[in-house]
């Protein structure tokens, strides 16, 4: 049954026993409770609503689909950094939407913001910000919930590469840190997940989750300052998007219908930055 239309479910946010078609939950006062009887049917894709799984799949097909472009258009999959081994060349990658200071202020390509955190560069890219998706995601959706867990991550990954983009064109390269031409990959929203997670530590008053949240980050960016090739501009400003977000989204609050509408909203807008990219090359 795709939809439930009489019967109880689950409140979306409280938990408490509704009926399907009440327009209030007597509990927490949320309005259609039973999110029009698809609640039972979202909840089996787990508490994410399904949304890391779709991470990694589109992550992986966007990956594949590049490399294969690549191929036709005869380029190189071989890069001088380990994290670029078996990468797509870096015409195909702002054909599908890199993002950097070339991209966005050299061809106004500004969207690609939003699809820039679909992309990787390499095997070993795509792997480890995937296992990192995977540690991560549950422990934001179980505190934030799903849809604050994907406008936390979609506001992380476009403020990571708006700072570096905009350092990368109008900021003097420094030891360590230097703003990226082009830049790809999760790992900014990745960054943010942890942003939101260290706000949670702060709000809730968890010094446990804001530690482990706090170490993670750090063991990250300093790995980044000495691997040739990591954007740690886009880490920086993916953790500051994501802690940012987190205050405005208030952890400690109930998920509220308009979280879910904006989470759609993300992922619209983050669906067509990707396609617009394809096609604005061809218009």
């Amino acid at each position: 049954m795709f939809r439930q239309k009489t019967g109880s479910v689950v409140c979306a946010s409280c938990g408490s026993l509704v009926g399907v078609n009440d327009e209030r939950c007597y509990n927490c006062g949320r309005r259609n409770p039973g999110l029009w009887g698809f609640g039972p049917v979202l909840r089996r894709f787990g508490n994410d609503l399904g949304f890391l799984t779709l991470v990694v799949y589109g992550c992986s097909t966007l990956y594949a689909a590049t490399l294969l472009v690549s191929l036709w258009r005869g380029e190189s999959l071989m890069s001088g950094s380990i994290f670029s081994i078996l990468g797509p060349g870096t015409g195909t990658l702002f054909l599908f939407g890199a993002s950097g200071a070339v991209p966005v202020f050299v061809y106004d390509r500004w969207w690609t913001v939003l699809s820039a955190g679909w992309l990787h560069g390499g095997a070993l890219h795509i792997l480890f910000n995937m296992m990192f998706v995977r540690q991560l995601g549950p422990a934001v959706a179980d505190m934030y919930g799903a849809a604050r867990m994907i406008i936390i991550y979609t506001i992380a990954g476009a403020a990571g590469f708006l700072l570096s983009s905009f350092a990368g064109m109008f900021l003097p390269a420094l030891p360590f840190l230097n703003g990226a031409q082009f830049t790809i990959g999760a790992s900014a929203p990745i960054f943010g997940l942890l942003g939101a997670l260290v706000y949670y530590g702060r709000r809730g008053g968890s010094t446990l989750v804001r530690s482990e949240a706090l170490g993670y980050a750090m063991t990250m960016f300093v790995f980044g300052l000495f691997v040739p090739g990591v954007d740690n501009y886009a880490h920086g400003g993916g953790f500051i998007g994501g802690y940012l977000a987190g205050m405005w989204l208030d952890p400690l609050k109930r998920e509220r219908m308009d979280h879910f509408v904006g989470a759609a909203i993300c992922l619209g807008l983050t669906a067509l930055s990707i396609l617009w990219s394809i096609l604005s090359v061809y218009v």
